[in-house]
């Protein structure tokens, strides 16, 4: 990609601004990290330190003030500022991309993208779990009809964080959108259906289990999809014994796959893509899933899948080729709000004890 970068608004520099959209779109050929949001000052010198030509300002007035010297808006501040942070950067004029939940319900998050829309601007959402390693293998072998007809996917995103962190994550305030059927589960109903497509039932269970905590930690969702695959997910602080990332089920396979995809820790430990000679999100062997039938791969059944190296930043790459008008949108609004409507069902069901119709 070829001529000016274009200049990006980064609004908020917590854990999601710091560890995964400064580092990606630095990283990203054709944009370029124009000024950092925050208003702590600790988090403005971590900015200048780690991005010495970074402006920095201590309100997103700020940005839209001089809107005319920005081409994007990243959105990475807590859950409840997403809907009139976007909304403005809309109004703006500015393109935005929206860090996941991009809203608390469906209809805000169709509200959004019928703005953007009126105002003929991009409207991505930062679902960066389509581009994990174990998912992008995954992709790969039901689309090569390793797996045959799938019959069940079983996802997993578990944790032991047996004590409580603190702040708006964990927060039983409605508003702060917090829990983990928001956080975790967004990104595995969002596979869910890049995998096996549209929902028609929902049924959930969600618990809190940990001393104090005051919204869900421990979370199961059960859905049923047009095209027949039963998904089963579990997100989860509080497993003391983590289960498969994936367990895959088909006709003729079964894939299981151990271990989180590298990316996030690399990240959170300073490594940046195209820094070193490494393979950018690639996995030693003795992770790899394997892929077999009528034998537990605990004693050796099925036979080992190399794992895809994890692609964070194809996400920044395909906003920026969307943005010059060279490549589709790589997550909208709307597939966002797909999501949520299986959330607010979630929600639902748990509350209610019931199974939920989409």
């Amino acid at each position: 990609m070829t001529g000016t970068p274009l200049r990006v608004g980064l609004v908020g520099y917590g854990l999601a601004g710091s560890v995964f959209h400064a580092p990606l779109i630095a990283a990203t050929q054709g944009l370029t990290l124009d000024t950092v949001v925050t208003s702590n000052p600790e988090r403005q010198a971590q900015a200048r330190a780690e991005y010495p030509d970074v402006r920095v300002a201590a309100s997103a007035d700020e940005l839209w003030a001089r809107a005319d010297e920005l081409d994007l808006i990243v959105v990475a501040s807590p859950n409840k500022t997403h809907v009139p942070l976007a909304t403005a950067a809309l109004e703006a004029g500015l393109p935005v991309v929206v860090d996941k939940p991009v809203a608390g319900t469906a209809a805000e998050a169709r509200a959004l993208a019928e703005l953007a829309e009126q105002r003929g601007l991009l409207l991505s959402v930062f679902q960066n779990r389509r581009w994990d390693n174990d998912f992008l293998t995954l992709r790969r072998l039901i689309a090569d009809g390793e797996l045959g007809e799938v019959y069940r996917f079983e996802s997993r995103f578990e944790r032991w964080r047996p004590q409580l962190k603190g702040g708006w994550r964990e927060s039983g305030d409605p508003a702060e959108i917090g829990g983990l059927l928001y956080d975790l589960g967004s990104h595995v109903v969002d596979q869910a259906l890049v995998l096996f497509g549209p929902v028609t039932s929902v049924y959930a269970e969600a618990d809190v289990r940990r001393e104090g905590a005051r919204t869900d930690d421990d979370t199961f969702i059960a859905l049923t999809h047009e095209s027949g695959v039963r998904s089963h997910l579990y997100v989860s602080a509080t497993t003391a014994q983590l289960g498969p990332r994936f367990r895959v089920l088909g006709s003729k396979a079964g894939y299981v796959k151990h271990g989180l995809d590298p990316q996030e820790a690399a990240l959170r430990d300073g490594s940046r893509p195209g820094a070193s000679g490494a393979e950018w999100g690639a996995e030693p062997e003795e992770l790899w899933g394997r892929l077999g039938a009528g034998e537990s791969p605990v004693t050796g059944g099925g036979s080992p899948v190399p794992t895809l190296p994890g692609d964070y930043p194809a996400y920044y790459a395909a906003v920026a080729r969307a943005l010059h008008a060279d490549g589709p949108n790589p997550v909208t609004a709307q597939e966002a709000a797909a999501a949520l409507d299986v959330l607010e069902a979630a929600r639902r069901s748990a509350a209610e004890k019931v199974t939920v119709t989409l």
